[in-house]
Parts: C-alpha cells; sequence; structure tokens
C-alpha cells in the first residue's frame, strides 16, 4: 500500500474499521503504542494535536515510522484551522481530522491529495463537508448528536454517506454491531481502546490484543450483515 495515496489511506480506513485515537507527550509511548495498533491489525492511527508541542512529538513520531515501518499511516486530529494542518503536513499526516468543518482545511487537503474527515452534528453540516470534497465524514460527537439512530436517519435520504463517528463508540461486541448495523464505514476510539490502566502498566501486548480484537469483530460483524442481504 502505498500510505501517501489518498485512494489506498480511505480504503485502509475502512478496511480496519476502527481508527485509534491516540495522543502522549512522550513520543517513546507514542511509538509503542501506534506499532501495538498496526501489529493489531489498525495501520490507520489518528494522533490528536492536544498537548504543547504536540507537532514535534508527531515528527519525531512518523519520522521513527518512515524507517521501521512504513506500513503505518499517521494522521492528525483535533484540527480546526489550515495553518495547523499545514504544520502536520509537512510533518508527514496523511490523514486530517477536526471537530468542525473547515472549508480552508478541505482546500488545503484537497491540494496535496490528503482525506480530509470534519466533524459534523447535522445533515446540514454534513453535506456542506461532502460539497467540499470530503470523502468520510466525522459525527462528533457521536452520542450526543443522536448515536446510532441519526447514522440511520442520515443514510435514508443520503445513502452515499460514509461516516465515521467519534465519541460513544465502545470497543465491545454490542456497540459495534449497533453502530455498524447503522450504516458506518468506519469509527474512531479513544481511551476506551487504549485504556489509562494499560497504558500506566505499559501493556503495549495488551493494547495489540484489544486492536486485535476490535478489528476482528468489526469484520465478524460486516461479514453477518452481508449475509442477511
Amino acid at each position: 500500500m502505498a500510505a501517501k495515496d489518498r485512494m489506498a489511506v480511505l480504503s485502509a480506513m475502512m478496511e480496519q474499521g476502527v481508527v485509534p485515537v491516540f495522543y502522549h507527550a512522550e513520543a517513546e509511548v507514542c511509538v509503542h503504542v501506534i506499532q501495538a495498533c498496526a501489529n493489531g491489525g489498525a495501520k490507520c492511527v489518528e494522533f490528536t494535536n492536544r498537548g504543547d508541542f504536540a507537532a514535534h512529538v508527531f515528527f519525531n513520531v512518523t519520522r521513527h515510522f518512515a524507517k521501521a515501518d512504513p506500513s503505518v499511516i499517521m494522521g492528525v486530529g483535533s484540527i480546526v484551522d489550515a495553518p495547523t494542518a499545514g504544520i502536520y503536513l509537512a510533518n508527514g499526516a496523511r490523514f486530517v481530522v477536526g471537530p468542525l468543518i473547515s472549508a480552508d482545511v478541505a482546500r488545503l487537503c484537497n491540494r496535496r491529495g490528503i482525506p480530509y474527515c470534519p466533524g459534523c452534528g447535522s445533515v446540514t453540516e454534513i453535506g456542506d463537508a461532502q460539497e467540499l470534497g470530503c470523502e468520510i465524514v466525522k459525527v462528533f460527537p457521536g452520542a450526543s448528536v443522536g448515536g446510532p439512530d441519526f447514522v440511520r436517519s442520515v443514510m435514508g435520504p443520503m445513502p452515499w454517506t460514509r461516516i465515521m463517528p467519534t465519541g460513544g463508540v465502545e470497543p465491545t461486541d454490542e456497540s459495534l454491531r449497533e453502530w455498524f448495523g447503522a450504516g458506518i464505514a468506519a469509527c474512531g476510539i479513544g481511551s476506551k481502546l487504549i485504556t489509562r490502566e494499560l497504558l500506566d502498566a505499559g501493556d503495549y501486548k495488551g493494547i495489540e490484543e484489544k486492536v486485535r480484537k476490535t478489528v476482528k469483530s468489526i469484520k465478524a460483524i460486516r461479514a453477518e450483515m452481508a449475509g442477511k442481504r
């Protein structure tokens, strides 16, 4: 897979079904966690732009994986403006996620052939994002805007929509079945997937197994849904 290719990145996001969402101030911890996610079958990982010097941490992490494991696809989240997006693109981001829609970010990403998944909380915002060329829209915060019922309501009149909720999705069979049954293309999961307990214990194998189990569950749910059509 060419990690720099827009369509390959989008395909990878949808194929794995879950995009781990993670931030840590220490690059070494990030490397261990992201490698664990990749080993578990989720090679697309969203690094959130949250802490001080986050872009510097991101640069060190992407530089590591460019040599150690080029199959890892690093994206950046919590992006609300084009200048910040530009910094992360220069530092190796292969997709951009935001909590809101920014036309300036969309134009920048389109010019560079980078997927942009803006946060949407209404049908109008989803339509606006699609008009800006966004193939996958982030529904955020997923649980607060209506959860799976909101997704079903959107998919009725707009069945071409690819939705990736973040916030309210849990790595349990019950939660995944409800969301994917509603029609989502993928989901973003943060602390429910990469838990504080596993991080504090430095249990990277545990993170790997949790990611692997989640990816496997999504694949089984999709197979089951396809068999019922």
